[in-house]
């Protein structure tokens, strides 16, 4: 059943549409978001699948800043001036906190192609999420909801899917303190905080991130990476501290991680 687009989205669509210049779909995109770590993308054929839809989930209660913010700076590493939309419930900024303009800027990104949408309840923010898709030109969407959110049901990731797909928009999910459960997103990932070495005066260090992949329809899942943010070089590297890098295995079947197996 097709939805009536709320006054507020129509104005959204609008502003997307100055802001990129584009007025149509770009039709199907075929290429990857790539987090400029040469194993990490190599392991994935290329990099997060661009007009697909990928599920970031933290590993623990903890973990949901690290998950926002891994998500965040892979989405900006897309060239161009392209605007990155990011949609969150008014309860989602309570819970997580207000997205910090300086530190994207100190991180190596450009604040000012961040466009901040919030919803007052889930209902409403899913359909911003399929409006928010169809605007061509975006470098990525994020969608970030916290627990259950029972109006996402397979029906619903469908419709978003195809909207992804179609538009060539990459919809990154950002479902925080919440267990995964069936959809039909491309790849899913549990997201938590790596060590990482402090910096001189014992200022924090790069962010860096532990990473396992729990769900690929385009392959095997299993595989965990360690990961740090390099702003000089605007990309992922290997952590300073281990540099570990634990790739997919080949020919590996799908491990069960709970309802991730769905």
């Amino acid at each position: 059943m097709p939805h009536e687009s709320h006054p507020h989205i129509a104005g959204l669509r609008r502003r997307l549409a100055r802001i990129t210049g584009e007025a149509a779909p770009r039709g199907t995109a075929a290429g990857w978001l790539a987090s400029g770590h040469a194993g990490f993308d190599a392991a994935l054929r290329g990099g997060l699948a661009t007009g697909r839809v990928h599920e970031f989930f933290a590993a623990d209660a903890l973990d949901a800043t690290s998950a926002a913010a891994f998500a965040a700076l892979l989405a900006l590493r897309t060239p161009g001036p392209a605007p990155l939309v990011w949609l969150r419930t008014a309860d989602a900024a309570r819970r997580g906190g207000h997205i910090y303009a300086p530190g994207i800027a100190e991180l190596g990104g450009d604040p000012d192609r961040l466009l901040l949408i919030e919803a007052p309840d889930p209902k409403l923010l899913l359909a911003c999420a399929n409006d928010a898709i169809r605007c061509a030109g975006s470098a990525a969407v994020i969608v970030e909801s916290w627990g259950r959110w029972p109006a996402l049901d397979l029906t619903a990731g469908r419709r978003l899917a195809l909207g992804a797909r179609d538009a060539g928009t990459t919809l990154l999910m950002l479902r925080l303190a919440a267990a995964p459960s069936p959809s039909v997103a491309e790849t899913r990932w549990s997201v938590a905080a790596a060590p990482s070495r402090a910096l001189e005066a014992n200022a924090p260090g790069a962010p860096a991130f532990d990473l396992e992949l729990l769900r690929w329809r385009g392959g095997a899942a299993g595989g965990r990476w360690q990961l740090e943010w390099h702003h000089d070089e605007n990309a992922f590297g290997d952590p300073a501290l281990s540099g570990a890098v634990l790739p997919v295995a080949a020919r590996r079947a799908a491990l069960p991680h709970g309802a991730a197996a769905a």
